[in-house]
C-alpha cells in the first residue's frame, strides 16, 4: 500500500528558463516558518538576509535524491554553486564569513523564471578559482553550498517573507 496518492504534473505553457538572477543569504536561526505540508504559508526573518549579486549565467543549483531501499531513507544533496567576478578584499571577507565555524545558513534563490527557493541548514562546503590565466579570463571566486534534506527546496512567494523588507522585489509575484 502506498504512503501517498499519486499526483499529476502538468506540462507547463510558460517559457522555461534556467539560471539564477538573485541569491539572499542569513544564518539559519535567524529563520521561523510555518510549513505545512510543502507549503511555506509565512517566513520570518529576525534579522535581514545578505544579497549576493552574481553575473548572469554564473550561478546554478541542483538537487540529485537517493533513496535507500533497504534502509528506507531518502536523502536530497541540494548544490548550490555561485562566482562571483573580480576579486577584492570585501568579497574574499563576506566568503569567509559564509564558512566560518560551519554554521549552518538559510538561501533564498530567485531563479530565472522568476520563481523564489528556500534552501535550510545549508553550509558553504568549496571556494576556489583565482586570477585567471588570460586578461580575458577575468580574476574571481566560486564557491560551493550544500544542504542534505528529506525533501526538495521548497517554492515560496517574495510576499510571504517578513522582516527583510523591500529586498525580495518580485513584482510579478506581488
Amino acid at each position: 500500500m502506498s504512503c501517498e496518492a499519486l499526483q499529476s504534473i502538468a506540462k507547463p505553457c510558460a517559457n522555461n528558463t534556467g539560471g539564477i538572477k538573485t541569491v539572499w543569504i542569513c544564518q539559519q536561526e535567524n529563520v521561523t516558518t510555518a510549513t505545512p505540508a510543502w507549503e511555506i504559508t509565512s517566513l520570518v526573518l529576525t534579522d535581514p538576509a545578505n544579497v549576493y549579486a552574481i553575473n548572469r549565467n554564473t550561478g546554478n543549483y541542483t538537487e540529485e535524491t537517493a533513496q535507500d531501499l533497504l534502509n528506507g531513507s531518502t536523502l536530497v544533496t541540494q548544490t548550490i554553486t555561485l562566482m562571483f567576478n573580480r576579486r577584492d578584499k570585501d568579497k574574499s571577507e563576506a566568503i569567509s564569513v559564509l564558512g566560518s565555524g560551519q554554521q549552518y545558513l538559510a538561501v533564498f534563490i530567485q531563479d530565472a523564471n522568476d520563481v523564489f527557493w528556500y534552501f535550510e541548514n545549508v553550509q558553504l562546503t568549496a571556494t576556489g578559482e583565482g586570477s585567471g590565466t588570460a586578461r580575458a579570463d577575468g580574476s574571481k571566486y566560486s564557491i560551493t553550498l550544500l544542504a542534505e534534506s528529506d525533501h526538495l527546496a521548497y517554492g515560496i512567494l517574495s510576499t510571504e517573507i517578513t522582516g527583510n523588507a523591500g529586498d525580495f522585489p518580485l513584482p510579478s509575484q506581488a
